[in-house]
């Protein structure tokens, strides 16, 4: 198999096994509530849930930049454009930027929480929602993958699926933006549904990727070579 066939391969499982976890993460997760109070009572009330949540979402985070850091590191398709090289670069430095978040409310705000402490809980909540718009950068660089997915004769996904992945992506961009940047209470909701989505259109299109490469691989080890 060339390197680049094998880039694409190992891209593809790390990126499918992220997107299972944080599909998962996501609908444990639930939307952000927009008023302060109500949410650190809903971490205190959690705890335990709240913690393994974001520690299964850092997993995740980090496994998605290994996979972008594979395909940007293989040579293959997926990064022939420019548009599509700018989305898989990045791609780790918002995964990067959230799994700082991801971090702080598993451990500092969690105990925060916990223990009823506002002043530490208003100071750390600031830092991960500043860190956390790294989520943002991430919606923004899926889209982007799916949309050239579905523009693509060779896309390892149909258009339809790609098409849903790309506005999903889209729809978790802008639930960020509207819940997290605006404050509007229906912008947490649309980012919880759109991210879910769009990790199942992850999770297939890396799925592809994976079975694609390992097939093509073997139809060339199976094929006899010219005399």
């Amino acid at each position: 198999m060339s390197h680049a066939g094998t880039g694409m391969r190992v891209a593809g499982a790390w990126l499918a096994l992220a997107a299972i976890i944080l599909a998962v993460a996501l609908v444990f997760h639930g939307p952000i509530a927009s008023d302060s109070s109500a949410q650190m009572r809903s971490i205190a009330d959690g705890s335990l849930r709240w913690a393994v949540v974001h520690w299964a979402a850092a997993a995740a985070l980090s496994f998605f930049a290994i996979a972008s850091l594979i395909a940007l590191t293989a040579g293959s398709r997926l990064t022939q454009e420019w548009w599509t090289l700018s989305a898989w670069a990045l791609l780790p430095v918002g995964a990067l930027w959230t799994v700082t978040t991801a971090v702080a409310e598993a451990t500092v705000i969690y105990d925060a929480a916990v223990r009823e402490n506002r002043a530490v809980y208003d100071a750390w909540w600031m830092f991960a929602e500043g860190s956390a718009n790294g989520f943002a950068a991430m919606a923004l660089a899926f889209t982007v993958i799916a949309a050239n997915e579905a523009r693509t004769a060779s896309g390892t996904t149909p258009f339809w699926a790609s098409s849903i992945g790309a506005v999903a992506g889209l729809a978790s961009f802008a639930g960020w933006a509207l819940g997290m940047g605006l404050g509007l209470p229906f912008g947490a909701p649309i980012w919880v549904v759109g991210s879910i989505v769009m990790c199942l259109w992850l999770v297939w299109f890396g799925l592809s990727l994976a079975r694609l490469e390992a097939g093509r691989a073997g139809i060339r080890r199976d094929t006899p070579s010219a005399a």
